[in-house]
């Protein structure tokens, strides 16, 4: 007979999960605070990060203690220091910072979602369908534009690479809900013949602008203004790109949008499709599967789609073949032939 010692019961994922707000508010007060800059410049203990950043000792004491205890921070004797990801991601003074994200991802839409979330399950959707993540001009999506845009950076170069490896041939690229901008500033970055086409609110497209000027394709970066359901795609386009898009509708939403894709292409071209994609068991891989969730709180009808699922809409919009791709470290690519 084996020997098994068996796990007690144990409440610790409950109390760890019901108070997990402790530790996105703890991070969001760091970044606030540029408590991650300030130790990168070398103010490393609880007085000096105080001094820098204009807090109290005290509560630069123990937010850095709790930082260094989920792992933001290092500490060694009454010393605190970067980890390696702080390092890369959290200081202002790092190419790849991404503290800006905050912004949105911890907006009060965003959020509120959330607090109805026992609403949105009874209902199968956002409780405040009216003001859902998704509805026309949301000005949530220039905190989006504005925030996610150094995220994005190394997929959007790696998307780029993939469809586009010679980058030496003119290309026609429509971008559809383009945001910051840039998945398609991306290809026009590499290719000197790359004419981009963005697709979005105004407003949003103003960040966007923003973007190809400081990265030096605005000439061949060109605005469509308005809803992506409605707009006029124009015609021939190389590569479409749907960017983290499809997963706040439903499938016959999408297909419809597919649809109008489809035929702005030229034929033979391609749509580049990036999205949490969970395997058909819905619950792996953890961090993507769990995007549903998001979903069901912020849209009336959205979902993280199976590729399965995606396959089925793009077939039905007209496409003939769709590739998946792993793009780490969360995320797939869907690239399907028109």
């Amino acid at each position: 007979m084996t020997n098994v010692e068996s796990k007690q019961p144990s409440p610790e994922l409950f109390f760890e999960t019901v108070t997990a707000y402790q530790r996105s508010a703890a991070v969001k007060t760091a970044i606030e605070l540029a408590v991650f800059t300030a130790i990168g410049e070398g103010k490393t203990t609880a007085a000096e990060i105080a001094q820098h950043c204009g807090a109290a000792e005290r509560g630069a004491r123990i937010l850095c203690d709790y930082l260094a205890m989920i792992g933001f921070l290092t500490k060694q004797d009454g010393r605190y220091g970067l980890t390696q990801d702080s390092a890369v991601f959290l200081n202002q003074h790092s190419p790849a910072y991404v503290g800006s994200a905050i912004d949105f991802l911890k907006s009060p839409l965003i959020v509120e979602g959330f607090t109805l979330l026992t609403e949105a399950v009874r209902k199968g959707g956002a409780a405040k369908g009216e003001a859902a993540t998704t509805a026309p001009e949301n000005p949530v999506w220039v905190k989006f534009a504005r925030g996610m845009a150094p995220l994005m950076q190394l997929a959007a170069k790696a998307i780029s690479e993939m469809i586009d490896p010679e980058a030496t041939q003119p290309i026609k690229i429509l971008d559809i809900a383009a945001g910051h901008g840039m998945f398609g500033i991306a290809f026009a970055a590499r290719n000197p013949h790359a004419q981009v086409y963005a697709v979005d609110w105004t407003p949003v497209l103003e960040v966007a602008a923003e973007h190809a000027r400081a990265a030096g394709v605005a000439d061949r970066h060109h605005n469509i203004p308005g809803s992506a359901f409605d707009v006029d795609f124009g015609r021939d386009y190389d590569v479409a790109l749907l960017t983290n898009f499809l997963h706040h509708f439903d499938a016959p939403t999408n297909e419809a949008l597919l649809k109008r894709v489809h035929a702005a292409l030229k034929e033979g071209g391609k749509a580049a499709t990036l999205e949490f994609v969970p395997n058909d068991d819905r619950v792996s891989p953890p961090g993507v599967a769990g995007f549903s969730l998001s979903m069901l709180a912020g849209t009336t009808g959205g979902d993280a789609y199976t590729f399965k699922e995606l396959e089925t809409m793009f077939s039905n919009a007209g496409f003939s073949r769709n590739v998946m791709h792993e793009l780490p470290p969360m995320q797939r690519l869907i690239v399907s032939q028109a």
